[in-house]
């Protein structure tokens, strides 16, 4: 199209954009149940739409898989931005990785197609990891200035350690478990009155990981 409409770019229907995220909504629910091999049409199901519906908005399998990936990152970067203004330091940090488990378990469910859709899509690893270092290194900074949170710890530690605390618990029921031990490993993390000062004077992880990036 040529001319003065040729800028011109239609916007999704309200209502089609609702009902990509019902569809959204309800794969996550789906994959974390039953993993990556439920049908979508019980994805459709759920969402209350036909099937038709799905596939105009995910054409392929891989395609929702990716959508509801990147839904959930996008989420839990957004969360960390609300829990800045809304939370004590070291509440917004527990809570914010808790959130994190929920994420795990629908990872978990689709963790076969996710390798398909990370090897069509190279910088899909690379943008979950940036994303969500980058929220959780704001929280954590915060809680260090505070004097509330060692400083001994960075953002990819505290990532690696709540990985690692998820995919060895995989009987039923173990999110409960990882919750508990979140919990343990947080309260781990907290500095005490008299050690408060000290903490406060120490580098945080976003200036370590500054000063780790020159050195390279």
């Amino acid at each position: 199209m040529t001319g003065p409409y040729a800028a011109i770019v239609r916007k999704p229907r309200a209502d089609a954009v609702r009902n990509r995220e019902r569809v959204l909504e309800a794969a996550k629910a789906v994959f974390s149940a039953g993993g990556a091999d439920a049908s979508l049409e019980a994805v459709a199901r759920r969402a209350g739409v036909g099937i038709g519906t799905l596939y105009r908005h995910f054409p392929t399998r891989e395609a929702l898989y990716e959508a509801v990936y990147r839904r959930e990152v996008e989420q839990l970067g957004d969360l960390a931005e609300q829990l800045k203004n809304e939370a004590k330091p070291v509440d917004a940090l527990r809570r914010w990785l808790r959130s994190n488990v929920e994420f795990v378990a629908t990872k978990k469910g689709m963790s076969a197609a996710l390798a398909l859709a990370a090897h069509s899509s190279p910088e899909l690893h690379s943008y979950t990891f940036d994303r969500l270092t980058k929220a959780v290194g704001a929280l954590l900074d915060r809680a260090v200035a505070a004097g509330e949170i060692r400083s001994d710890a960075s953002a990819e530690d505290l990532l690696r350690a709540l990985i690692g605390m998820c995919y060895m618990h995989d009987q039923p029921g173990w999110q409960s478990t990882v919750l508990r031990l979140l919990d343990v490993f947080v309260d781990g993390l907290r500095v005490r009155d008299g050690q408060k000062m000290a903490a406060r004077s120490r580098p945080t992880a976003a200036r370590k990981s500054a000063a780790a990036k020159k050195k390279r």
